[in-house]
């Protein structure tokens, strides 16, 4: 069954199937550009970790989409420093909490050139949720590589397909649009080409920068989600009753519940 949203699907976000879906989609993307590319170009799907600590409660909450991990870590200097000047003023027990150490995996595609040697052309990212949590190893992981494309060292493909967190910053403000895609030239870096996505429209065809004079090649990006929604049978276990946060404007939950009607129908 598909999905009743012509464009991204918000409630793939909302309830648990983002990490399904981000690294469906990335292999996906890596199938496609591998049989589209011309011969002198090879597809690689790479992979980012890293550790960090998290309050698991807010975790569990779904609060980790959408709010900044800011002062979770203490360092030792201070939590010392704070023991040293309040344990002689006051010997009431504290409630405290812990933090669960987590490894993070990021997958990207990479389009590489093989002729006259291996080197990087473009870099696609499908942004994750700890790419938009300011305060977090995965923000400056991410804001350090593409600071590294921003000066020019390769193209670079961003899709951001999350309601939640904060995107990185521009010399202009972003636009209002639940979703975005960027694609910034080597040539033209740090200047952008960025497209408005949204969950009523289908999502835009975007133009995969090569080395010119190749010209770009065209990646349908609403078949390819729609072809995992489907086949990930995400209609039997997502509930469209319930609330997303943060909330649809009242206009499309009016839509939201026509479709349903229909698809019920």
């Amino acid at each position: 069954m598909r999905s009743p949203f012509s464009g991204m699907d918000p409630f793939i976000e909302a309830q648990g199937k983002w990490e399904d879906f981000h690294n469906k989609l990335l292999g996906d993307i890596e199938r496609f550009l591998s049989q589209t590319l011309p011969a002198c170009y090879t597809v690689r799907l790479g992979e980012r970790s890293y550790i960090d600590y998290l309050d698991p409660r807010r975790e569990r909450e779904g609060e980790l989409i959408f709010k900044p991990d800011v002062g979770i870590k203490t360092s030792p200097s201070e939590s010392q420093e704070t023991t040293r000047q309040t344990s002689v003023l006051d010997d009431t027990a504290l409630d405290m909490e812990g933090l669960v150490e987590v490894e993070f995996r990021e997958m990207f595609v990479e389009i590489h050139e093989m002729d006259p040697q291996l080197r990087l052309v473009t870099g696609i990212e499908v942004l994750s949720p700890s790419n938009k949590r300011p305060g977090t190893v995965g923000w400056y992981q991410y804001e350090r590589k593409r600071t590294v494309f921003m000066q020019g060292h390769a193209n670079l493909v961003e899709i951001d397909l999350l309601r939640g967190g904060r995107r990185h910053g521009m010399a202009q403000p972003w636009p209002d649009s639940p979703y975005c895609t960027l694609v910034l030239r080597k040539d033209d870096a740090p200047h952008c080409k960025v497209n408005r996505a949204h969950y009523r429209r289908p999502l835009p065809v975007l133009h995969i920068p090569l080395n010119p004079p190749d010209p770009d090649v065209p990646l349908p990006l609403q078949p390819l989600v729609d072809g995992i929604y489907e086949r990930s049978h995400y209609a039997r276990e997502i509930d469209y009753k319930r609330p997303l946060r943060p909330p649809l404007a009242a206009e499309d939950i009016a839509w939201l519940e026509s479709q349903l009607t229909e698809r019920r129908d």
